[in-house]
């Protein structure tokens, strides 16, 4: 990947018109949207939550800045419906750092972008090391940005000033970064391939529910057993329920070390459970007994209401690793197409899952049929790879799997040939 830029860096410490005072009433976001309505240009947006903090990831605060109209924060607690703000901003690009991670709670809001310009996005085009907002602001602007704050509980309120500046300065430079970028982008011929990468992350549905969403409890891996798991699952959902009500982070209602620890250990008893250390702190103590009758009635149900220790079965197709015994074929292209991407990621300067996701190639791999690159096309389209990912891959990856198709054939004929694809491909 391309190398940083050496440059004196000067810290950015407060925006250059100041920090307005914090929008909470209509009759302020009135005049804020008349103007940014008289404003020019594109709207840099970007939202605090209070993740780790609150149940959910709502925004609690909103900020916008634009040309002729200066910098916005909208307290989004006091006013969650900001929808009059689409017609001000018109058909403006809305520009973000990490917009997948705003733009759901944009849409929340009422506000739906006509067009958006991701900056984090771009510089992983541009093959940059490091993607975060003050590494490209300082790499490209020169400017240092503190981040002191970005894991703040934003729902408090009033908002300390010290905050509302961090806030503030996330935007305060955006426009003027977006064009540094932009002119990046063309200059290296990827412009077309950013704005299409920026609509796929606008118009992306939202994600589907996950499946067994307790699996993804820190450490249930080492639970080996279906009655452990049993008790994961237990008292994960009633931990997930008493922290929606309470509109407090699940991991501080009950930590998921605490949720473990209870299921390898399978106390039988309120003493047997207070007495394991991850439950010996002066919180967890306190409330080891509304906990305890979960786990009680976890360990009293029957064996085939527990959950399976292999978890829901997907829709695609199996580990990569066990390929070579299942599926040979697909396994020699898995890795012949490794190759190919790699070059790829070695020749325009992109991170491999941005030129194409990993289970778009994987499921390409298991999936093709013989029908060479017309095919390929269809399998990657319908994994919702855009067109500059489809042009740019599908003839290396049908050139892999021809290639493929003659080790296999040149095998068949002389078996003590070693097949050409006998490379690795268990970590794909």
């Amino acid at each position: 990947m391309s190398d940083e830029v050496d440059q004196t860096v000067v810290a950015l410490t407060t925006p250059a018109e100041g920090v307005p005072p914090v929008i909470e009433t209509v009759e302020a976001l009135e005049e804020m949207a008349a103007a940014f309505a008289r404003g020019t240009g594109p709207i840099a947006a970007d939202a605090e939550r209070a993740s780790g903090f609150r149940y959910g990831q709502a925004t609690y605060l909103a900020q916008f800045k634009r040309e002729g109209a200066g910098i916005a924060l909208v307290d989004t607690d006091a006013l969650p419906d900001l929808s009059m703000l689409n017609d001000a901003f018109g058909d403006a690009t809305w520009i973000f750092h990490a917009a997948s991670q705003d733009l759901p709670g944009m849409y929340d809001l009422g506000l739906t972008p006509p067009a958006v310009f991701d900056t984090e996005l771009a510089a992983r085009l541009l093959g940059w090391p490091k993607v975060g907002l003050a590494a490209v602001v300082e790499r490209e602007l020169g400017l240092a940005l503190a981040k002191e704050h970005s894991a703040q509980d934003w729902s408090t309120r009033p908002l300390p000033h010290d905050w509302l500046v961090y806030a503030a300065l996330d935007v305060e430079i955006l426009i003027e970064l977006h064009d540094a970028i932009r002119g990046h982008l063309e200059e290296a011929g990827k412009l077309e391939w950013a704005l299409e990468e920026f609509e796929a992350v606008r118009t992306a549905p939202p994600a589907a529910p996950r499946v067994d969403p307790w699996r993804r409890t820190s450490g249930s891996h080492h639970i080996r057993d279906e009655r452990g798991l049993g008790i994961v699952r237990d008292l994960w959902e009633a931990r997930d329920k008493e922290a929606q009500r309470r509109d407090i982070s699940p991991g501080r209602v009950l930590r998921d070390a605490a949720i473990v620890a209870a299921a390898k250990a399978k106390p039988t008893s309120l003493d047997a459970l207070m007495a394991i250390p991850e439950w010996r702190s002066r919180g967890t103590k306190k409330a080891a007994p509304r906990w305890y009758p979960v786990i009680e009635r976890s360990l009293a149900q029957p064996e085939r209401k527990l959950p399976s220790k292999r978890g829901p079965r997907g829709d695609g197709p199996p580990q990569p690793r066990m390929w070579k015994d299942k599926r040979p074929e697909a396994h020699a292209r898995l890795t012949l197409a490794k190759e190919r991407m790699a070059a790829l990621v070695e020749r325009h300067d992109i991170p491999a899952e941005n030129i194409l996701q990993p289970d778009a190639m994987r499921r390409c791999c298991w999936e093709y049929r013989g029908g060479g690159e017309a095919e390929i096309r269809d399998l990657l389209a319908s994994r919702s790879a855009r067109t500059w990912q489809i042009n740019l891959t599908a003839p290396e990856l049908a050139e892999a799997f021809r290639d493929a198709e003659k080790a296999d054939a040149h095998a068949e004929t002389d078996p003590s040939a070693t097949p050409a694809a006998e490379g690795n491909a268990e970590n794909a």
